[in-house]
């Protein structure tokens, strides 16, 4: 078969759009305000395993990235998220969130909280990123393609359903619609430029369905766990 040109091989990653998280019920129903203070607080707190993973897989993809220019781009991911000096970064920002939505500090980083399927999801994905090609692990990421549209229906929507969340919690999402499209431009320029054979360019669509699979399985687990009401994790 013939490769995809780059234009057509970008419109196929993007299509995957499709099977984004974005759809999953839980986030249909906590983006509908159908969530009760719990479930929010349960998503929280699971996700926060999934933040602080981020810096160590982009750790791993720097490690095995041999050129030096491709770690000068890449390193600003990890600073976005661990922080720099004069800037809190994400991880921060994502505790800020859990106080907003009610719940300490020490709640939400003791990690006692996190679902099993959600850690083993997540240490799924910081575990390819150490295995794979570093090439692959960039692809995996692709995900962030999606991202600016889940954060802008959160910004939109989240202060009129759950007028309870204190509005200084939502500087994460406000922050990553910057980042993500810059994270994106770089992802793709990796992917179309090392992906040009047919059969590599099927085996980046796998991978982004894996990424993509990530993330719907730790919604998964949320919904099996949260999906009845229950006293207010922020209340033990």
């Amino acid at each position: 078969m013939n490769a995809w040109k780059k234009a057509e091989f970008e419109q196929k990653l993007r299509a995957k759009g499709d099977r984004y998280h974005i759809h999953h019920p839980f986030h249909v129903a906590m983006n509908s305000g159908r969530c009760t203070r719990a479930q929010v607080q349960g998503w929280v707190l699971n996700r926060f395993y999934y933040q602080v993973s981020i810096p160590l897989k982009d750790a791993a993809i720097l490690a095995n990235m041999p050129e030096r220019e491709q770690r000068r781009r890449w390193i600003q991911r990890i600073l976005d998220h661990d922080g720099a000096q004069g800037s809190d970064g994400g991880i921060e920002a994502w505790l800020r969130l859990g106080e907003a939505v009610g719940l300490a500090r020490e709640q939400v980083t003791s990690l006692k909280h996190v679902l099993p399927g959600v850690r083993f999801a997540v240490d799924a994905y910081v575990n390819f990123a150490r295995r794979a090609a570093w090439q692959e692990a960039v692809c995996a990421s692709l995900t962030e393609l999606f991202a600016p549209e889940i954060h802008k229906e959160r910004l939109a929507g989240w202060p009129q359903h759950y007028p309870w969340i204190d509005a200084s919690g939502y500087a994460y999402f406000r922050g990553r619609l910057a980042e993500a499209r810059r994270d994106v431009e770089h992802g793709l320029e990796v992917t179309l430029e090392h992906f040009r054979t047919r059969e590599q360019q099927e085996r980046a669509l796998e991978i982004l369905q894996f990424k993509l699979d990530i993330l719907w399985s730790m919604l998964d687990a949320m919904q099996l766990a949260y999906r009845i009401g229950q006293a207010g994790i922020g209340n033990e």
